[in-house]
């Protein structure tokens, strides 16, 4: 049979890797998934801003490499993805260093130390697409190389990106200002936190970004007296061993302000409840039900921790930016069975919870009936359902009417709360004309503050009023004189 050996056009197949559908967090992170394969104990992330352009640079004190295992890292698609890996190992493709620099920017310079020998390559996207040829350059240009420094010790990697197209619009006229490029950055760091805190607790990793050390996020709230821990699992999927636990993050009144602020991450604590899908301790896919259930309030609790090797990736078909997976058909049922179980512990925690008296407690979260939902992409108004009025009706009603109280309030939220961004602004000395019915109401939740002692005095009572949304047309002269005219009691 005749056969004919084709090679791609560099331009057009160097443009489509270029559109993968990283994000500059993603991107980072894959990067940075080559320096802890290289079993690097410190990675330093560098991120400048210089007005046309800017940099982007990764240093690590790994193994390096020499001048063979370089070019093999810089050929596009360098590793078969069905070629049995070490334990541990992150990368797959062999095209995670190349794709996820080229979604950043058009040059891609790579100096690597192995056992005190250096070698050096560079991917220039300008000249690739000028002579539409696969041509890799042997040596790093003079204006890149004067801005980098020796690599420490005998081996160590530095990846330089720049022509940072991709990232901030270098070279267009939609460049992006520097207060935008450092706002990408600390959304960077954040996004590492989050993905690598596994990895930076048991491999002992030090991760830097601009000289400021990450600190790891811990969304399970491990070390929290009040968290609920459930037993490992061990699943069998496939012939790979799948590890399961679940956690049941404490009710918002167990949690002073900044533990209950730093628990609901980046997106709110809505949006983190579900599974968090690992593979060798590094974070692939968190925050959903995997198409099992919809995202509610009182499931918001529920965390469930999913391990998988490196060699179950065929199975959750896990992408090339290690950032989506796909749940086994054999694997849905018993981990959709475990999630019903998590997540009716959640709803009996968050509705139902014997925490005694509020008395002499003072309740550390929002008095506010609504609140923003916490997403970076669509900012959008939710009930807070951690208010303590809700949840004292909850523990006072069957499971029915709370059914259809649930339900009610559902209907509610998807009402806009205009009246939170759009107030009227007041005078705050003059007393107002009040109709009898908006008295009543300021009455009415006054007197619930008071009895359920989430106020102790009449001031702290008025503090309270003076936040709500529903009271923004009334100043605070007016409020004290209705308070007063109530002579709402404070009963130890």
């Amino acid at each position: 049979m005749n056969m004919i050996v084709t090679q791609p056009s560099a331009t057009p197949v160097i443009q489509a890797l270029r559109s993968l559908g990283y994000n500059p967090r993603t991107a980072i992170a894959d990067l940075v998934d080559n320096s802890i394969d290289a079993k690097a104990s410190k990675i330093s992330l560098y991120f400048n801003h210089s007005g046309t352009d800017g940099t982007i640079i990764i240093v690590d004190n790994g193994s390096g490499m020499d001048e063979d295992m370089l070019q093999l890292a810089m050929n596009i698609g360098s590793k078969d993805p069905r070629t049995e890996r070490q334990p541990n190992e992150l990368g797959r493709f062999g095209m995670g260093l190349k794709t996820a620099s080229f979604s950043l920017g058009k040059r891609l310079s790579v100096l690597t130390k192995h056992k005190g020998v250096y070698s050096q390559r560079c991917w220039d996207l300008d000249h690739v697409s000028e002579c539409n040829e696969w041509q890799l350059f042997t040596q790093i240009p003079d204006e890149v190389m004067d801005q980098m420094n020796e690599i420490d010790g005998e081996s160590g990697t530095i990846i330089y990106i720049d022509k940072l197209d991709r990232f901030m619009g270098a070279g267009t006229v939609n460049a992006i200002h520097e207060s935008s490029f450092y706002a990408k950055v600390r959304r960077i760091h954040s996004h590492l936190e989050f993905v690598f805190h596994s990895l930076m607790e048991c491999r002992n990793v030090r991760l830097e970004v601009n000289g400021n050390v990450l600190i790891p996020w811990d969304p399970f709230m491990i070390t929290h007296p009040s968290t609920l821990e459930g037993e490992l699992q061990i699943l069998n999927i496939n012939g790979n061993r799948m590890k399961v636990k679940y956690y049941i993050l404490p009710h918002a009144s167990f949690l002073n302000e900044l533990e209950y602020k730093k628990a609901g991450g980046n997106r709110g604590w809505r949006n983190h409840q579900g599974f968090y899908i690992y593979r060798e301790n590094r974070l692939l896919h968190h925050g959903d039900w995997l198409g099992m259930f919809q995202k509610d309030t009182s499931s918001q609790l529920a965390r469930i921790r999913i391990d998988l090797p490196n060699t179950a990736d065929d199975d959750w078909q896990v992408d090339i930016k290690k950032s989506a997976v796909i749940l086994p058909d054999n694997a849905r049922a018993r981990l959709e069975s475990i999630a019903k179980f998590v997540r009716k512990i959640s709803r009996d925690i968050f509705y139902f919870r014997t925490q005694g008296s509020h008395l002499h407690q003072t309740f550390k979260g929002s008095l506010n009936t609504w609140e923003l939902s916490g997403r970076d992409e669509c900012q959008q108004f939710i009930l807070n359902r951690n208010h303590p009025i809700l949840a004292e009706i909850q523990n006072k009603i069957d499971d029915e009417t709370s059914r259809l109280l649930n339900l009610y309030l559902k209907f509610v939220q998807l009402g806009s709360p205009s009246n939170i961004v759009d107030s009227p602004k007041v005078v705050e000395e003059t007393l107002q004309l009040v109709t009898e019915s908006m008295k009543e109401l300021v009455t009415q939740f006054a007197a619930t503050l008071a009895k359920l002692h989430i106020v102790q005095n009449s001031q702290q009572l008025l503090d309270a009023l003076v936040t709500q949304p529903a009271f923004d047309s009334l100043n605070r002269t007016t409020l004290k004189s209705i308070l007063e005219e109530a002579n709402i009691s404070y009963e130890e």
